[in-house]
């Protein structure tokens, strides 16, 4: 399969197979523009540059074990989510419709607008700020952000925002090492 030419199908507003759809409590109803207009990309690993276990999906669905890592016992409060979460093995797992309003972007502003969680999609990626993305991220990636584009052709190489740009100071993720040219060159204009 050509992966430059696939859109995934839709069922309403999940993702369908070879997406994994796991529901997460964390989200709410958007405002009245219910159309996303953004696409937020993030770094996330559970513990801090730890990968390949079930931490960071039992974060987004309030499982995690405050006891399996000191780490958990600074984050056991928070109530955080996206809308779809990519492994480092290419993995791509859907927590929130894309209709509804995902917790991932906290205090925030973009396109001259605050409350980013708004109008946004937020799109976790398994990795850290001091280290490389693998290509099946970057490959499942662009898959998103062409099947986003079929439904929503705005959503163009100007819309898509690490979290840094949308809360310089705050954060820090993707980081310097995601290779933005390597996803817009796998992406139409």
């Amino acid at each position: 399969m050509n992966l430059a030419e696939t859109i995934l199908c839709w069922q309403g507003n999940w993702l369908d197979a070879p997406v994994r759809c796991i529901e997460s409590d964390n989200y709410d109803e958007r405002p009245d523009y219910s159309e996303p207009e953004a696409v937020i990309i993030h770094a996330i690993s559970l513990p801090p540059t730890a990968y390949g276990g079930d931490y960071v999906e039992a974060l987004f669905t309030n499982r995690l074990d405050s006891s399996g890592h000191p780490y958990f016992k600074d984050i056991e409060s928070l109530k955080v989510s996206a809308h779809f979460y990519i492994r480092r093995s290419g993995l791509l797992t859907q927590f929130v419709a894309v209709d509804k309003r995902a917790w991932h972007a906290g205090v925030s502003e973009c396109l001259g607008r605050d409350c980013v969680n708004d109008f946004s999609i937020g799109i976790e990626l398994e990795g850290c700020d001091h280290e490389s993305f693998t290509l099946a991220q970057y490959d499942n990636l662009a898959l998103l952000v062409r099947t986003f584009r079929s439904r929503w052709p705005w959503l163009g190489p100007d819309r898509l925002f690490g979290h840094s740009d949308i809360a310089p100071g705050r954060k820090t993720d993707p980081g310097p090492y995601f290779d933005w040219q390597r996803l817009l060159a796998s992406i139409p204009c």
